[in-house]
């Protein structure tokens, strides 16, 4: 176990392997992307946008309101049910220099948090950071983490002062319709500081379309860290070590995948955070657990899956560990294929972007 500011999560671990690879690299998974193509607003009709389906022989360009027609009667959706926090605060040093903090994780302490802070020099421990005049002290510091003391619970402090931190790759400042149009209609647990943006897609009216056909929905809660959008750190994949996030699966849903995995229905995923959720939660026996915990997993090809057979997933940044998950769960040569052809034909990319549909399928 490893213990950061009084909690303990595992170490990371080595995935479970299927089958052999090559080593692979960073630079394997870089692709040429058009600037313009970064969706830097999401269109006003969530299930409008596109969605390319690579679950036949040729991909086809779809929308997400085909999905009543691409999923089976027994298929299961699973989804992230986190609420994105207004994390991102701005503010000045004690000294009057400029502070920009990012909350990563509230700690059972509701007034403290894990933080990203911004400043022209390293804050030590006892300096205070003013927002809207209310002091944020420094409990301690991480080597990418301060230990923020803030004076009223954490959660009520962001949602006064709070703003919604989006993307760092979305070039304009967070407005009030972010605040409705960067959550999931069924977020839920506030925790995350990104949304699991698969689900951004997803109106009620389209979930009732999909029950109609026999597909049915469960939730889980992964609280998305500001780590998914660090990049790769080392050349060689083996060496990079993945953030830690929050989980936890609720037995009614462990239950429901467990019954449709019996009943041969498949278990589809919406968006990585769901998929790594339910891979870590299974990383120990060949069967789902129900309960709460905490994953750094690094998902990668050769990795062998044990829950997830299909994934609706967003389009995701060059050189990413997401698209090396999703290397991992359909090819490498077919995911690649795949990106440069969405790029061919003008897809929208990242958060507010376009989505796929793909498969599990062993191979490179």
């Amino acid at each position: 176990m490893q213990t950061l500011h009084g909690e303990q999560f595992p170490t990371c671990y080595s995935a479970p392997l299927c089958w052999s690879v090559k080593p692979m690299f960073k630079s394997d998974f870089s692709y040429d992307l058009p600037p313009e193509l970064i969706a830097q607003t999401p269109l006003p009709d969530r299930s409008a946008s596109r969605l390319l389906d690579l679950s036949g022989e040729l991909p086809v360009h779809r929308t997400i309101a085909d999905l009543p027609q691409i999923l089976r009667p027994g298929d299961l959706l699973v989804v992230n049910d986190t609420r994105v926090v207004k994390a991102r605060l701005y503010g000045e040093k004690d000294s009057g220099g400029r502070a920009e903090i990012l909350v990563e994780r509230v700690m059972a302490e509701s007034n403290r948090a894990l933080c990203m802070v911004r400043v022209s020099k390293r804050l030590k421990p006892g300096r205070t950071v003013l927002v809207a005049g209310q002091p944020i002290t420094v409990v301690a510091c991480g080597a990418e983490l301060y230990l923020l003391e803030f004076p009223t619970p954490v959660y009520a402090f962001l949602e006064q002062y709070g703003e919604v931190p989006l993307p760092p790759y979305i070039e304009r400042p967070a407005d009030r319709a972010d605040e409705a149009r960067y959550q999931t209609v069924y977020s839920r647990v506030p925790g995350a500081v990104a949304a699991p943006t698969a689900g951004l897609h997803f109106t009620q009216e389209l979930f009732d379309a999909l029950g109609a056909t026999g597909v049915n929905k469960v939730a889980v809660t992964l609280h998305v860290g500001a780590g998914t959008f660090q990049p790769i750190r080392a050349d060689d994949l083996a060496e990079h070590t993945m953030h830690m996030e929050r989980y936890d699966i609720p037995e009614d849903s462990a239950q429901q995948i467990r019954q449709t995995q019996a009943a041969g229905g498949r278990i589809i995923a919406v968006g990585t955070t769901v998929l790594r959720t339910l891979e870590a939660a299974s990383s120990d026996s060949d069967q789902l657990q129900a309960g709460a915990g905490s994953t750094n997993l690094f998902i990668q090809p050769g990795y062998c899956f044990r829950t997830v057979d299909a994934l609706i997933t967003n389009f995701h940044l060059p050189e990413s560990t997401l698209l090396v998950l999703l290397a991992a769960f359909t090819g490498y040569d077919r995911i690649m294929a795949a990106y440069r052809l969405a790029v061919a034909e003008r897809y929208r990319f990242f958060s507010y972007g376009d989505a796929m549909f793909v498969e599990h399928s062993n191979g490179v």
